[in-house]
């Protein structure tokens, strides 16, 4: 580089808002210790490519937020993540501390520091000719997949080596993790990168989605500097590519995933996308591990500022406050029938094509519904087009704000769910903390997370038949206004916080960092 980054100072432009203070205006505790601790913490490092405080596109970034914060208490966590234009454009001053050099097409770049409320400390890679774009952190704007995707997510998997191995200092204190927590497939090579090198600090892999494998072909590998052995031997080699989610399954030391039922569901050919014989070996091994997801403590439709009205549980009047404010934001009409809601993604995996099937049912048994989300084009459409052939009875935004969001989990009755596979799903649970009852595929996280009957619905066949029977459930109990309560009140009664997810983790973290299980990485030919 032509200049000298160390201790370079980035800050936003002096018009950027945001409803946080900056770092300037709270203390921050000394390296390595965080609020109630009276010792250094053993160094961890997140390494994830979403952040909710810049970026997310789904439950990934909620995650990356959250649980580094929820185990601050115990450990010293730190996060590693691409500079976005999100992140260079933020109120947060960014302090650049070092310079990590390139391997092979990946290039050098500059390593810069922000503190965040809470004491979460966030390195961030600033290389602008990879992250600085506009679009998403892995679409363009038209919603095409960047092309050099390969390369733009190997400097976030070579940069989380680089720091663990010592291979540059983090920090001006001289911070290195002592364990790597890598997250899904963009830092999956991490792990391969350590051990390529020789290097066995220990890495936990969490698989969020396994549909997700970052999949290129072999010419790709020189261009990121890995070994052809590697490849040759099956370690990263899957049906004729090569695999970032496999490098990352292969080479850390424990893998878990978001939910317990996932974690089964992924060892068998209906969910294993092609890597359930490896998986199923990993848990075999006891490799494997299902540890839930949960949601911070913002999510409290008491407290919550984004909603049009505060409401506890029965306060029924509060929350039809926010049921009027979301009908006139989607320019419904009124009515007294039930509110149906879709928070999510617009993409295949989240079962539209039922929801948009089931619409006409709902509209004509005197419902509404109401989507808010973004993804693929021709789900987007569909979705646009239902809207017109029913004005006044369902709204779409395609798109995302927090507020809407929020607002629509508030306001709604049902929220609808029917997804062909969900991990974890954070929407149900975001949904029964405010009073709408969740109706779902029972798969994955789904179904650790509801009751049927109790705090929502479930069906087991993944049809359209059995889809719109438990919507007509969900509206001969909304008839029903005491069982319907009921429910309402049973749903709000649960808890998903992430502390009940501390527990877990910080035993798998202490067997990992101190060898008191056997955990060794599976580096073999896989068949």
């Amino acid at each position: 580089m032509s200049h000298s980054a160390v201790d370079t100072i980035r800050t936003p432009d002096a018009g950027a808002s945001s409803g946080v203070a900056p770092p300037s205006s709270r203390a921050i505790a000394p390296s390595g210790l965080h609020a109630g601790q009276s010792e250094p913490a053993e160094p961890i490092l997140f390494v994830t490519s979403e952040l909710a405080d810049f970026v997310k596109v789904g439950g990934l970034g909620d995650v990356s937020a959250a649980l580094p914060r929820a185990l601050l208490n115990h450990y010293d966590m730190r996060l590693l993540m691409p500079a976005y234009r999100e992140v260079i454009e933020s109120i947060w001053p960014i302090r650049v501390i070092a310079e990590l050099p390139g391997l092979a097409e990946i290039p050098a770049c500059e390593l810069g520091r922000i503190d965040l409320p809470e004491g979460l400390t966030v390195f961030v890679l600033l290389c602008p000719e990879l992250f600085e774009r506009p679009g998403s952190p892995y679409l363009d704007e038209n919603g095409r997949e960047w092309p050099d995707n390969a390369i733009r997510f190997a400097r976030l998997s070579l940069a989380a080596a680089q720091m663990a191995s010592g291979a540059v200092t983090a920090d001006d204190d001289g911070w290195r993790p002592a364990l790597l927590h890598l997250h899904d497939w963009q830092a999956g090579l991490a792990a391969a990168y350590l051990r390529w090198q020789g290097d066995d600090t220990p890495c936990v892999y969490t698989i969020h989605n396994l549909a997700y494998q970052g999949l290129y072909a072999p010419e790709w590998m020189s261009r990121l500097g890995i070994p052809e052995a590697a490849f040759e031997s099956g370690e990263i080699e899957f049906y004729g590519n090569f695999s970032f989610m496999k490098a990352g399954v292969i080479y850390s030391d424990h893998i878990t995933t978001v939910s317990a039922t996932y974690a089964r569901e992924i060892t068998t050919p209906a969910f294993g996308c092609g890597l359930e014989g490896l998986l199923s070996e990993c848990a075999a091994a006891g490799r494997l591990s299902g540890i839930a997801n949960g949601i911070d403590d913002s999510w409290n439709p008491r407290t919550d500022a984004y909603l049009a009205c505060a409401f506890a549980t029965n306060d029924w009047a509060g929350k039809r406050a926010n049921t009027d404010y979301i009908r006139r934001m989607f320019r419904l009409a009124v009515s007294h029938g039930p509110l149906f809601a879709v928070v999510s993604r617009l993409v295949h995996q989240k079962g539209l094509d039922l929801t948009i099937a089931a619409a006409e049912m709902i509209v004509r048994a005197g419902g509404q519904l109401v989507v808010i989300g973004c993804g693929e084009p021709p789900i987007e459409n569909a979705l646009r087009n239902l809207e017109a052939r029913f004005p006044g009875a369902i709204g779409v935004h395609i798109g995302f704000s927090e507020r809407e969001a929020r607002c629509i989990f508030a306001g709604s009755d049902f929220l609808l769910m029917p997804s062909r596979f969900e991990p974890c799903g954070l929407s149900q649970m975001y949904a029964q903390r405010f009073g709408s009852l969740p109706i779902a595929h029972r798969t994955g996280g789904l179904a650790d997370t509801i009751e049927d009957g109790v705090t929502g619905f479930l069906f087991d066949q993944l049809s359209q038949e059995a889809f719109q029977h438990a919507i007509n459930r969900a509206f001969r109990i909304f008839g029903c206004t005491e069982l319907f309560y009921a429910m309402r009140r049973a749903a709000m009664a649960i808890h998903y916080q992430w502390r009940l997810s501390v527990t877990p983790y910080r035993r798998l973290y202490h067997q990992l960092m101190t060898g008191d299980a056997e955990h060794t990485s599976l580096r073999r030919e896989v068949v």
